[in-house]
């Protein structure tokens, strides 16, 4: 396996995961290359969603593909907003309406109102991330990490993205968003998902 196709255009997760693979060989290639349209994600669980996308680029590619899905999961919601991160506010039909930033801002102030007045405000950042070597591959790869946090109601720190400035790591006394880039890297759960695909990957 000396050519992957990541089933995103996102440059920042290419950016990432040529990072980590290139010591093993393996070439990355965006599906935005081959021209592979945006996957349904209409799934109840994050394997399910990343799945779908990682089928549909190697189906269109011809060539081993692989998708992460990730989310914050909040534990006095009963793991919500879950799938539903990345347009927790504007329903999931919105898609990737509107710009970035005024996105993460309404999804964060829904979550802010959501927890009000909860005592648990533990919560959890989760990212799978699925790796087919055909279209009907029936042994995926499948790689998780977890990272464990609370959610604050005031935001702290100008960095990462979505959920970050609100997501504090207690052991460290910062939020996601006051952590520089490669410290995050290291101990995020796509950083985590992403050191597992590799040994995996180290043994195919």
């Amino acid at each position: 396996m000396r050519r992957l196709v990541l089933a995103s255009g996102n440059p920042g997760k290419l950016r990432e995961f040529r990072q980590m693979l290139a010591p093993l060989g393996i070439e990355v290639v965006p599906q935005t290359e081959f021209g592979v349209p945006e996957a349904d994600e209409p799934h109840g669980t994050f394997v399910e969603n990343a799945l779908a996308k990682a089928r549909l680029a190697s189906r269109h590619t011809g060539l081993p593909a692989f998708a992460d899905d990730s989310g914050i999961c909040a534990e006095a919601l009963g793991g919500e907003p879950g799938v539903h991160s990345a347009r927790y506010a504007d329903g999931a039909s919105a898609g990737a309406q509107g710009e970035r930033a005024g996105q993460d801002r309404r999804n964060n102030e829904k979550l802010v109102a959501a927890l009000r007045g909860q005592a648990n405000t533990r919560a959890h950042y989760y990212c799978v991330i699925v790796l087919v070597r055909h279209p009907g591959d029936p042994e995926p790869l499948i790689a998780e990490g977890r990272w464990r946090g609370e959610f604050i109601a005031s935001p702290r720190g100008d960095g990462g993205f979505g959920y970050d400035p609100h997501f504090l790591l207690p052991e460290l006394g910062r939020t996601a968003a006051e952590l520089p880039p490669e410290e995050k890297n290291s101990i995020s759960h796509r950083g985590r998902a992403l050191r597992r695909l590799v040994e995996m990957l180290r043994h195919e």
